[in-house]
Order: C-alpha cells, then sequence, then structure tokens
C-alpha cells in the first residue's frame, strides 16, 4: 500500500485499515488561538494537528467572492477597450485554482490573461505605473471586502460535516486546530464570525491569514507559519483544503492534505497531485478524527509494532496480545500473528541481536503493515 494512502482507501472506494491509540485526557488550554513565538518543534509525542482552510471548506464562499468581485468592478466602471471587466464562474475557477489571495488574481488577470490595466470611474486612463496599479487593485479589494461581508452576513452557512469534525478536534488534547486561510483578515474574521461563532473561533489554536505571511498560497509558507507557531512537526499535521492552490501549500509544508472539493474544483486531478484523501463534503461521508488520524498513528507506531512482532516469534500469544495491549496498539487475532511471524525471517532476527532499531526496522515495514487488517477498519468512500 502506498504511503499516500494511509489517509484514504482506494480511488474505487476500499477500506484502509489502521489503528488508534488511545489518547491522554489533560487541560485544555485556555490560551487558543494567541500567537506564541517561533520555536522548534518539540510538542508531545502523541499531539497532532488538524488545519483548516476557510474559503470553500468552512464555508462554500467563491461565488460570493465573484460576486463581490465583479460588484467592485461595476461600482469602479472597470473596462479593458469596450469590454467592462466581469469574471464568469468558469473563468473564476481558473483563477481560484491558480492564483492565491485577492489582489494576486486582480495582477494576474490584468497582467496576464488581459495583458492591459483598466479604465476606471467613467473614463479614468489605466494607471501606468507600478504605484498606479497597486493603488487601483487595493482600492478594488478594499471596496470587494466590504462588499463581500454584506453578502456573508446574508447567506453564509457552514459546508456539512466541517463544524462536527472541528469540534470533535477541539475536545480533543491532543489535537491541536487552526485556520489557514490566503483571504484578508478582515474578510476571514466575518467569514469566521459568521460560520464559527465567538466561543468556538476563540479555542482555535492559530489563526494565520493572508495578511500574517508575505506569500500566499501555493507557497507553503502559511502551513509552515502555523506548524511553528502551535510548535508541532509538519509530518503531524492535515491540511483540509478545497484547492489545488491549497494542495500545493500543505504539500510543499510536509504536510497530509485531505480535499473536500466543490463544484468549481470537482474535475482537478488531486491524487495526481498528491492528495491523501478526497470527499465531496466531509458531512456526506462522516469524516471524523479516527479517520484521519488513525492511520496517521499506526505509522507512526511501526517502529513499536516491528519490536513486538520479532519478539512474538519467540512469546505465546497470551503474552504477545499483553505487549501490544501495554503499547494501547489493540486486540491481536492469532492468525495476525502466525501471518506476521511468517514473515519475520532469521536474517531480520539475527540483525535485531546485533545491531540498533534503525537497522533492521525498514526490512520490517512490510511485516508491521500486515497488521494492520487486524486493527479498528477505516472507510472512505469516495466519489
Amino acid at each position: 500500500m502506498k504511503t499516500t494512502s494511509l489517509l484514504a482507501a482506494a480511488l474505487t472506494g476500499g477500506t484502509v485499515s489502521g489503528f488508534t491509540a488511545p489518547s491522554s485526557r489533560m487541560q485544555v488550554s485556555s490560551r487558543r488561538c494567541e500567537t506564541s513565538p517561533t520555536r522548534l518543534y518539540a510538542a508531545a509525542d502523541d499531539t497532532f494537528a488538524l488545519l483548516f482552510d476557510c474559503d470553500g471548506v468552512i464555508i462554500e464562499t467563491e461565488e460570493l467572492h465573484r460576486l463581490a468581485y465583479n460588484a467592485a468592478f461595476t461600482e469602479f466602471n472597470l473596462q479593458i477597450g469596450d469590454e467592462p471587466v466581469e469574471w464568469t464562474v468558469e473563468y473564476y475557477d481558473v483563477l481560484q485554482n491558480t492564483v492565491g489571495g485577492g489582489k494576486n488574481k486582480m495582477f494576474f488577470h490584468f497582467r496576464e490573461t488581459k495583458g492591459a490595466f483598466p479604465t476606471s470611474e467613467d473614463g479614468k486612463a489605466a494607471p501606468s505605473t507600478p504605484e498606479g496599479e497597486q493603488d487601483l487593485v487595493d482600492r478594488l479589494q478594499a471596496r470587494k471586502t466590504d462588499l463581500y461581508k454584506d453578502l456573508i452576513a446574508e447567506k453564509a452557512m457552514a459546508r456539512p460535516g466541517v463544524l462536527e469534525l472541528m469540534d470533535q478536534a477541539l475536545a480533543d488534547p491532543t489535537i491541536k486546530v487552526g485556520v489557514c486561510s490566503a483571504s484578508t483578515k478582515e474578510a476571514v474574521t466575518k467569514v469566521l464570525d459568521v460560520t464559527l461563532g465567538k466561543e468556538r473561533r476563540n479555542k482555535l489554536d492559530v489563526c494565520i491569514l493572508g495578511d500574517d505571511v508575505a506569500k500566499l498560497k501555493p507557497d507553503p509558507l502559511i502551513y509552515t507559519t502555523a506548524a511553528e507557531r502551535i510548535n508541532i512537526d509538519p509530518s503531524r499535521c492535515v491540511v483540509v483544503e478545497d484547492s489545488i492552490v491549497g494542495l500545493k501549500a500543505a504539500k510543499g509544508a510536509g504536510m497530509r492534505c485531505v480535499i473536500t472539493y466543490t463544484t468549481s474544483t470537482e474535475r482537478e486531478d488531486f491524487y495526481g497531485l498528491g492528495a491523501d484523501a478526497k470527499v465531496p463534503e466531509l458531512g456526506s461521508r462522516g469524516v471524523s478524527l479516527d479517520m484521519i488520524f488513525g492511520p496517521m498513528k499506526t505509522q507512526l507506531d511501526a517502529e513499536i509494532l516491528a519490536v513486538l512482532l520479532v519478539r512474538s516469534r519467540f512469546e505465546s500469544k497470551v503474552v504477545v496480545q499483553s505487549r501490544f495491549e501495554s503499547k494501547g496498539l489493540g486486540q491481536l487475532s492469532m492468525s495476525s500473528i502466525l501471518m506476521v511471524r511468517s514473515q519475520a525471517t532469521e536474517a531480520t532476527l539475527e540483525l535485531f541481536a546485533a545491531k540498533p532499531v534503525n537497522v533492521y526496522i525498514a526490512s520490517m515495514q512490510t511485516s508491521a503493515k500486515l497488521l494492520y487488517s487486524a486493527f479498528v477498519k477505516i472507510e472512505w468512500c469516495f466519489a
């Protein structure tokens, strides 16, 4: 089984097997969502992070963004040649899967797509300097944000399953929770206030927004910054995204990525670009913390498994079972033990007797993976 499939079933709709080590309970920090200084990763071994994008993940806002941009373009009377500036649904789909951040989208449109900046405000000439171009884009973005907030107040509703998954994570002291969005702080704050509510928002461990970083998605900076602030290695973080731009940012940061796609992004080749799982909606598939983090905990405990498997060559089922239970690794069947024992070669045992753990561990990975089916079944049914 490929490493990238640990979070997902086969594309045709199969199962991934894994186990979840029991989490210890501890007092939940009251300092969630406060900015902490950058530190080396030194979080506890049983701590993970779940990071949500905002637009398209927490709420399907892309159409609202498009409508707000077009309304701002109309108010400014933008024209290139004799044509008004307007973003169609199809074109905005391209933009959101190509460029992160609203200002960057406008620069991309004017510079790359059209090759010219527009006239504005009743025939005012197109800007001819970088400073003039920046000023126009800044003013457009400010007006667009105001219009967008009005639309959010009227139409905002969280996507199915998002709040349920977030609440599970917030209640689990071994999971840090955050929001990482390339949108402006003013725009995202309104979305989070409306969809999450003040109490849930204040419980977040980290909020990194477009104003907080120098580079936007698909650059991984927003996610590496989040990992630094919550002091968790990126390999222990899972990102929930909806677009290619977000996926590239998450994978570039060395994180796992679950895609919850929208009608605008459903045709994208997410698996081809490294997505670990893909669902149309979190709610429609009943996605839970165990489904996401169970396989990761299994992989991280592979070394423990390998040691126990080698020992199992010399011990009874009762002794082996006791060892696994003491590590929180669940119940074993005799057939599973026998199957793995047959995989543990004499050469491996000799290495175990004479060499450090890291020498023999690679040869035991295959054997360890054979045990996955003995633990909790994690079923992902993908469209």
